[in-house]
């Protein structure tokens, strides 16, 4: 007797397969729903979760490094859902016309190991670190904070310029790459956003009189992208690029003389700026300020210190609201990503003869929800 599977997502996996969403189907999503409601939802996700702390079984990335780069493994589950995340750091990979970041991730159902949902994240990894940068700003930075100082004009310069003007506030735009191309080409996606932008000659006339820096380059290396003159009293520093041993972006001392916050200790002690400190020297984890458990900004000239890294939970965030975007906008493509079997206990008999023993969904639209009207071009 069949049993019958009252989770929806679950039975919809036995049904049909595992859900897949490319990377052009998660870019058309993303177009639909528009690129701010989707970092403000993914936000919105990464809060409600780092809320809930406690539940996760968490741990520090599993990297494995070369000379030119690093691929990682980033895992964290709740008594539900478990995901992972695969991502690169390949800083050279623009030479061949391949991106510095890539990325895929998986949602798993905790109670059977089914692969419920399979998805780039290449694209949402810049969404889920820009709503992360910009949920610490709201949270970290003094509320009249206008100006952002943009360091590093990469491929994830727009989603944080864009998550800091609708979260955040931010109205002027002060940017600062080594290439100048770069920044013109952030200008030119940046037209129509409302923002004021300005480019600027070094880091250091862009940091002045700003609110907030934020610092995303992408050397694989120990940098001082920022040194302490440059700072300026009540400045919220947002150091996203720092993220691997031997790769940081701020000077030592700006550290000593800030309030720093982290996402998860054990990793950003070996990934984060911190990593040159003493196993002493204090940090807060954010999740700790969200919970009123500690403080976050003491009063208005204090420099504080978001050292983000980027955490398995984050993409958790992440993947949840892709999954249930797509769900609801009949996105993706259901696979056979694993063999579901009439009799279980016979995979061998998968093999005679014909999918007798093994079912195979074809590859077929997902058809969980009526689709929506089309939206028009991309809303930021």
């Amino acid at each position: 007797m069949k049993t019958t599977v009252h989770n929806p997502d679950l039975a919809r996996f036995v049904e049909a397969g595992t859900l897949y969403l490319s990377a052009p189907d998660a870019a058309d999503l993303v177009r639909r729903h528009g690129v701010a409601p989707c970092i403000e939802a993914i936000a919105a996700n990464i809060r409600a979760d780092f809320l809930r702390w406690a539940d996760f079984d968490k741990t520090a990335r599993v990297a494995a490094h070369s000379d030119v780069g690093v691929i990682e493994l980033m895992p964290v589950a709740d008594a539900q859902r478990y995901s992972f995340k695969y991502v690169n750091g390949h800083p050279g990979n623009t030479r061949l016309g391949l991106s510095t970041v890539m990325a895929f991730g998986v949602l798993a159902d905790v109670d059977t190991g089914a692969p419920l949902f399979l998805s780039e994240l290449t694209l949402t990894t810049a969404l889920r670190t820009a709503a992360m940068s910009a949920l610490a700003a709201k949270v970290l930075a003094r509320p009249d904070s206008r100006v952002m100082a943009l360091i590093g004009n990469g491929a994830q310069s727009e989603f944080q310029a864009l998550a800091f003007a609708h979260m955040v506030g931010i109205t002027d735009l002060r940017l600062y790459d080594i290439d100048p191309a770069a920044s013109a080409k952030l200008v030119a996606n940046l037209q129509g956003s409302g923002l004021r932008v300005t480019v600027c000659a070094s880091t250091a006339e862009a940091v002045r009189g700003a609110d907030i820096v934020t610092t995303v380059t992408a050397d694989k290396r120990n940098a001082l992208i920022l040194t302490p003159e440059m700072i300026e009293p009540g400045v919220h520093l947002n150091a996203v690029g720092g993220d691997c041993p031997g790769k940081t972006e701020l000077h030592g001392d700006i550290l000593e003389a800030a309030k720093v916050f982290v996402e998860y200790e054990p990793q950003s002690r070996i990934e984060g700026e911190i990593q040159h400190k003493t196993a002493d020297f204090a940090v807060t984890e954010f999740w700790q300020v969200l919970r009123g458990e500690r403080s976050g900004r003491d009063h208005a000239g204090q420099v504080t210190v978001f050292d983000s890294v980027g955490f398995a939970l984050e993409d958790f965030s992440a993947l949840r609201f892709m999954h249930d975007t797509a769900v609801r906008l009949a996105m993706g493509e259901r696979i056979a990503l694993v063999p579901v079997l009439s009799d279980p206990k016979n995979l061998f008999g998968s093999l005679r003869a014909a999918p007798s023993g093994l079912t195979c969904p074809r590859v077929l639209p997902v058809v969980d929800a009526p689709a929506p009207d089309r939206c028009g071009a991309l809303r930021v």
